[in-house]
């Protein structure tokens, strides 16, 4: 596995472009620095957060080969139901520091060959208006099985543009699954597993200060979302697996020490959610951060992502359906992108596309109030239907 050195990211992801990718026959869509993924089950939100992963996975995991087969199955699997038969798919990314600023693109192009294996048939990489790569070239004519790798996983032919290597290879996934971080046997052999299967072992892999740190300030925070919960600690049993201890209270001292296997759901998810957030510099990719969570820790999570960007910088990108979530005064016109499902395939348009949108904004209707309506299944009514 390729690693790079760590360091903070200045770049953030500006613009995605997608054709045939999952859900999305075509999408063109700018990011701002905190976005909030909004829609119906089903239109795509996960898959529209798989396209960053995917970009990293190519860095650090094997390449593209492993990459699209990785939890992924296949090119078949990727190509949107949508798409023509065998077309081609195709990610087109622009990161930087600020719409205004000298930014990066890198456009990749895949297919399969009659073998199933994932080919490359258009890669490309610009900074600004200078062209640092452009695939196929002659050397790739000459040898077309130059072509199953990109230059992008290849450190040997990727110093012009490495710091965008570098850079997917931050962006970092968390959707905490409780059962696994509960279960070791389900943990074993997973490596930044971004379900959390081997989240206490990347509490261990983290240095002692820095780990009890973060734990320090993760415990200041449980005490203010779980009462009851006095002390954190990371800690080893007789065999030496790693367990998260805390300590509750108890009318007897010293006896309302519980691990991770009695924590509840919503302990579980916040201390992975805090952690991420203060885990890496890249960007962070969120799967409904609100799953178990009370109504009102939910609605701190935007102020509480905002803090955090003040003082590191880093992009957010969250999915959601939560209300309360999006209730947050401070949640910009720019920074929810709206999902709609329809027979050719799923669009992604920014909230200020809709005029229904802008106008309940300007009569003062919360963010939540002006968005959930629209991304609403048609007919959900007659769920309550449901038994007769």
């Amino acid at each position: 596995m390729k690693t790079f050195r760590r360091r903070p990211f200045g770049y953030q992801f500006l613009h995605v472009h997608l054709e045939n990718w999952r859900n999305f026959a075509k999408v063109e869509v700018d990011l701002a620095k905190r976005a909030f993924l909004v829609g119906p089950n089903a239109s795509g939100k996960s898959n529209f957060l798989d396209v960053f992963r995917f970009l990293r996975d190519i860095t650090i995991s094997g390449g593209l080969s492993q990459a699209v087969s990785n939890d992924r199955g296949g090119i078949s699997k990727l190509r949107s139901l949508a798409a023509r038969r065998y077309s081609d798919v195709a990610i087109s990314v622009k990161l930087g520091q600020s719409q205004n600023a000298e930014t990066w693109e890198y456009s990749i192009r895949f297919n399969q060959d009659n073998r199933r294996r994932p080919v490359v048939k258009q890669e490309r990489v610009r900074k600004g208006d200078k062209c640092i790569l452009d695939r196929p070239n002659e050397e790739d004519r000459k040898d077309p099985e130059r072509m199953t790798q990109t230059y992008l996983e290849q450190i040997n032919v990727n110093r012009d543009f490495r710091e965008i290597a570098e850079f997917f290879s931050s962006v970092r996934y968390l959707h905490i699954v409780p059962q696994l971080i509960r279960d070791a046997e389900r943990s074993k052999g997973r490596v930044s597993d971004p379900y959390g299967g081997d989240f206490l072992e990347q509490l261990v892999r983290t240095p002692r200060k820095t780990r009890e740190a973060w734990l320090k300030r993760i415990n200041e925070a449980l005490r203010v979302a779980v009462p009851q919960l006095k002390e954190l600690e990371l800690s080893r049993d007789e065999m030496g697996s790693p367990h998260l201890r805390g300590l509750y209270e108890h009318w007897r001292p010293n006896a309302g020490w519980q691990t991770e296997e009695q924590f509840s759901d919503g302990t579980l998810r916040l201390v992975g959610l805090l952690w991420s957030i203060l885990e890496g510099s890249g960007p962070l990719l969120l799967e409904e951060p609100e799953l178990s969570l009370h109504p009102e820790i939910v609605s701190r999570i935007p102020q509480m992502m905002a803090r955090m960007q003040r003082r590191t910088g880093r992009q957010l990108i969250v999915s959601t359906h939560s209300f309360d979530l999006l209730r947050d005064n401070g949640i910009g016109i720019d920074e929810v992108l709206l999902f709609v499902p329809g027979k050719e395939g799923t669009t992604v348009r920014l909230a200020s596309d809709f005029s229904d949108v802008m106008r309940l904004l300007d009569e003062d209707f919360t963010m939540a109030e002006a968005v959930i309506p629209i991304t609403a299944p048609k007919n959900v009514a007659q769920l309550s239907l449901f038994g007769e």
